[in-house]
């Protein structure tokens, strides 16, 4: 079905809904900077007046931007919002508690839709509430646009791509080694980190959060799997293991809960194309020291679990509350400017060739890098439509815009690749 925002005939191309929060202005800013000229964007949040500000402190092309007001509590403003624009790109979180709305009315109007989501009972729900929706309707919904979870989703398919162009088989187990970064932690991200907790007290969702596979299908009841059926996202791996290239200890990836289900997702979505045999898990770099290493990997893995015990229970957490960002407060440019962040992902192939794939970027990866991230995937969707894939429903990053947003991105400066070792 070809829905009104897929043929063009709307106000809009995109709408950045939540622009008066820290990360949808720097956002709504990069769109400005470097949106090509032309691109109908207009501003949305609940406050007329913040909107008006945020408009003026941009200046620019952004001086002549409409504001729409539109609040979750207000479903029909968000009806509105939506039919008026073929992409929404919101930043409105946690997206458990104030995006659940946005998604259903925007499968149902067929407008795509971009987020910055790390929560997988919110997508979950999207998939459940959404999907068949937006099948139906024509739209992309596609979560996990920023540093969660675009770095994994493009570094595994570049090397999708580059193995299907040497016809060297599929993918096997793949690990993900975020191998150097320096930024901070939104309050955003925290206070999606507060809601998974409290989420978390109930069993239910505690076994979709630990299920491996709890995005890996279609509407209705996740499939049931194995903590043991992939790799432990609280995985401590010896580097040698992953690639000979490497050395030391790998520790856990603090954001691999989320990422590795995106990712497996992605090739449920692509009927297996990464392999029938795909397993994918996620490290991080913390020294070729083997002693230091394995210390420091230890303590990482320790301290991650005592983070979320700590999130979960009210006296530590209250604790945790004065010390950690509190939503919408962020990073100074200057310290933006100066984050960066290097990501490889290594595989070998079923005809037993080694691959590794580098996602690189500067800036800071939660905010700067992020910006970039989401401005470009709504840009991919809105202004690219003839190189997408003619995949609808609740989709993933690598599935919903492929190459075209790896070229997007790497024409904004990021490098992304694939080699054969």
């Amino acid at each position: 079905m070809t829905s009104d925002a897929a043929t063009g005939a709307r106000e809009f191309d995109v709408v950045v809904f939540g622009t008066t929060g820290f990360v949808g202005e720097l956002t709504a800013r990069y769109l400005a900077e470097h949106a090509p000229a032309g691109t109908r964007i207009a501003l949305a949040g609940r406050s007329e007046a913040k909107l008006l500000a945020v408009r003026e402190r941009i200046g620019g092309p952004a001086a002549a931007w409409p504001v729409i007001v539109a609040d979750v509590d207000s479903p029909a403003s968000l009806d509105a919002m939506v039919a008026r624009t073929r992409v929404v790109c919101t930043t409105v979180g946690p997206y458990l508690k104030y995006g659940e709305s946005l998604v259903v009315a925007a499968a149902t109007a067929g407008t795509d839709y971009v987020d910055l989501t790390g929560e997988v009972p919110f997508v979950r729900f999207s998939i459940d509430k959404a999907h068949d929706l937006a099948a139906a309707s024509g739209a992309r919904i596609v979560h996990s646009c920023g540093f969660d979870s675009i770095p994994s989703d493009l570094s595994v398919w570049a090397l999708y791509r580059k193995i299907s162009d040497d016809d060297a088989g599929q993918l096997t187990d793949t690990t993900f080694v975020l191998q150097s970064f320096r930024g901070g932690v939104s309050g955003g991200t925290v206070d999606s980190v507060r809601v998974i907790a409290e989420q978390a007290k109930d069993a239910q969702v505690r076994r979709l959060m630990l299920n491996p596979q709890a995005l890996s299908s279609g509407p209705g009841a996740p499939p049931r799997a194995g903590i043991g059926s992939e790799p432990s996202d609280l995985n401590i791996v010896s580097a040698r293991k992953v690639d000979p290239s490497l050395s030391g200890t790998l520790a856990p990836f603090f954001m691999a809960s989320h990422n590795t289900r995106i990712v497996r997702r992605s090739n449920i979505l692509l009927h297996n194309a990464y392999g029938e045999d795909f397993h994918y898990g996620e490290t991080m770099n913390v020294g070729d020291i083997p002693v230091v290493s394995a210390v420091t990997a230890g303590l990482v893995g320790v301290g991650t679990s005592a983070f979320l015990g700590a999130m979960s229970f009210g006296p530590t957490r209250r604790l945790l509350d004065r010390i950690l960002p509190a939503p919408g407060e962020g990073p100074t440019q200057t310290a933006r400017d100066k984050g960066h962040f290097t990501a490889e992902a290594f595989t070998t192939s079923t005809s037993g060739r080694r691959y590794r794939s580098r996602f690189r970027a500067w800036g800071d990866p939660g905010y700067k890098a992020t910006a970039v991230m989401l401005g470009e995937s709504a840009l991919a969707l809105a202004l690219d439509r003839d190189k997408l894939p003619d995949h609808h429903g609740v989709l993933t990053p690598a599935v919903a815009m492929g190459d075209a947003l790896t070229e997007r991105l790497n024409g904004a400066g990021f490098s992304i690749g694939a080699v054969a070792l």
